[in-house]
């Protein structure tokens, strides 16, 4: 039989978008059943592509994927510092996407997402979460936050602690300042510190 027989019947069609669908549903199924340690999503937004990922407890990272050396190195630090049981898998992250989604379009001033700080140190944590009181639309310096936590001659080691944030937007480290008000460091770069504050109305220029 050669290639032109007309008795010969073509291969079946491969419909890539219900196995897209499928891969994504096995992968959703292995979060919930608790076969993968951790669930990870990429997510568009105007500050550009992240990548999320949570554990049973909350969210755990949400990374810039270009800042961050791109998907495979986000991964390889997931794998590291978390657990090596890592799934894909969107729909679990649906509500992360969904508050970032709110937060962009000036509908959300507050995300309810449960956190998981296990990326971050005893000293780091009390930092970040000092952080996540400050207001919408607000800013504070590294000397409030060092104070916050504890220790109000610590604005160095306090600015490290949100130089590594794992969390940034929900945990907001973009509204922390110099004292004098000039921007510093942040995650992901300068530019996007200063989209994040224009997006809660704040203009420092």
């Amino acid at each position: 039989m050669n290639d032109h027989d007309p008795t010969r019947l073509p291969p079946p069609a491969i419909d890539t978008t219900a196995a897209t669908a499928a891969a994504e549903r096995f992968a959703a199924e292995a979060a919930e059943r608790g076969d993968a340690d951790v669930a990870y999503a990429q997510i568009d937004s105007p500050v550009g592509r992240l990548v999320a990922a949570a554990t049973p407890a909350g969210l755990a990272m949400l990374s810039y994927e270009d800042f961050r050396g791109g998907l495979d190195a986000v991964l390889d630090t997931l794998a590291a510092r978390l657990s090596p049981r890592i799934v894909a898998a969107p729909r679990r992250l649906d509500p992360v996407k969904r508050e970032l989604d709110e937060y962009f379009a000036g509908t959300r001033t507050t995300f309810d997402l449960a956190l998981d700080w296990t990326l971050t140190s005893d000293f780091a944590r009390r930092i970040l979460q000092a952080t996540v009181q400050i207001p919408f639309g607000a800013t504070a310096s590294y000397g409030e936050m060092a104070a916050a936590a504890g220790n109000p001659k610590a604005s160095r080691a306090a600015g490290r602690a949100l130089g590594s944030n794992p969390i940034p937007i929900v945990v907001p480290c973009h509204r922390i300042i110099g004292t004098s008000g000039r921007l510093t460091g942040y995650t992901g770069g300068i530019d996007r510190k200063i989209k994040l504050l224009e997006v809660e109305g704040i203009s420092l220029g």
